[in-house]
């Protein structure tokens, strides 16, 4: 028999194909919900058998119960991702916060539409219908939606529970940004500073000329400020986030994070006159406590019922507090005022990137104060 022969009794059907084999046998082929051609198992002995096979294989499809062949046994198609997801976040050591930040995207974004399906089944055209249907006014909330299940099911993929990662989108993971920084000025800083109550003016100077975060300013103790003549340092090794149970303190969220940033000399003294009124003497007692109990962490509320009309003198509205993170990074790097190289800045500020490897280099004895001293020449000496 001629080569190809056996095959000028094919049958095209409404799904899938049955091709007559030499042997007289029936071979049947489909195209799974992937894109993938696939062959059944075995070959048939007449063609409605091959045909009820890939009836079969219809009907899983359309009840989304289809798995790919070799990706495990019957109970496999039971593991929706709403099952997986769970098993995911239980074996990931997570930061309270961060927890709580996944879960409430899995219940409100991802799983409402998702959670039932099984997870081998889902589709980049499954993918795409969702993320089509989040709300595309909160830009944030959906690109951290998509770059969660897309982690997710990678982690599948691996652990061969699908067989590829359905999240195709191109650049459905990032967004930009939707408040655009503008640093204060040393005037708008000073015109905050004097409308703020005096035991949160030293909060402002060390988030604008430290650069520091939130939750890193709120937990220094008097413990991490070395004050000698003419110089200090802030030793940078906890920061504090806010969950639904309270407040939790924990190391930096990289080794990078863990750092000492040199105090611009213009702001030692007002910091020490904060040290000598406004925080206890014990070496573990916060810098900036809550009123109530000088044990407690301040509440970003209370800052804010403070902090929103000292801006507003300053006609600086948009600036938040973090902001003034990124005021102090601008400080610290104009040739005017800290004049850092990239390596300063990336250690001054924390900062942790596979494309800032040389944050992790050691900055030069004596280079990080040189930086603080420019700052405070920018400040004109105030």
């Amino acid at each position: 028999m001629a080569r190809g022969e056996g095959r000028k009794a094919q049958k095209r059907g409404v799904f899938g194909t049955v091709h007559k084999l030499p042997s007289g046998r029936y071979r049947a082929m489909y195209y799974g919900t992937d894109g993938r051609r696939y062959s059944a198992p075995s070959t048939f002995i007449t063609e409605k058998d091959a045909r009820g096979f890939l009836a079969l294989r219809q009907a899983e499809i359309i009840q989304r119960t289809w798995l790919p062949p070799g990706t495990g046994d019957k109970p496999q198609a039971k593991l929706t991702l709403k099952t997986y997801t769970e098993r995911w976040l239980r074996q990931r050591d997570l930061r309270s916060r961060t927890r709580e930040e996944y879960r409430n995207l899995l219940e409100k974004q991802i799983l409402p539409r998702l959670g039932e399906l099984p997870i081998a089944s889902i589709t980049p055209d499954d993918i795409r219908d969702w993320y089509a249907k989040l709300n595309p006014k909160t830009p944030t909330l959906r690109s951290h939606a998509y770059s969660l299940l897309r982690t997710i099911l990678r982690t599948a993929l691996t652990d061969g529970k699908t067989h590829i990662n359905p999240c195709t989108i191109r650049g459905a993971g990032s967004t930009k940004r939707a408040h655009q920084v503008q640093a204060a000025s040393v005037e708008e800083l000073a015109v905050i500073i004097e409308e703020m109550p005096d035991r949160y003016r030293a909060m402002i100077l060390i988030g604008a000329w430290c650069a520091l975060r939130f939750g890193e300013v709120t937990e220094l103790r008097r413990q991490d400020v070395q004050i000698t003549e003419g110089s200090g340092v802030l030793r940078i090794r906890r920061g504090v986030t806010r969950t639904k149970d309270g407040p939790e303190v924990g190391p930096p969220k990289t080794q990078a994070g863990v750092r000492d940033v040199a105090i611009p000399p213009h702001i030692l003294g007002a910091i020490a006159d904060h040290l000598a009124v406004h925080t206890g003497s014990g070496a573990n007692a916060l810098l900036f406590p809550a009123v109530t109990n000088p044990e407690k962490h301040l509440a970003g509320s209370t800052f804010k019922r403070h902090y929103f009309p000292a801006r507003a003198k300053a006609r600086r509205d948009d600036l938040h507090f973090h902001d003034l993170r990124h005021t102090g990074a601008v400080f610290a790097a104009l040739p005017t005022g800290g004049d850092a190289t990239l390596s300063e800045l990336m250690q001054r500020l924390g900062h942790s990137t596979p494309a800032a490897a040389m944050n992790y280099q050691s900055v030069a004895k004596g280079r990080a104060q040189t930086v603080a001293e420019k700052m405070s020449r920018l400040a004109g000496g105030q």
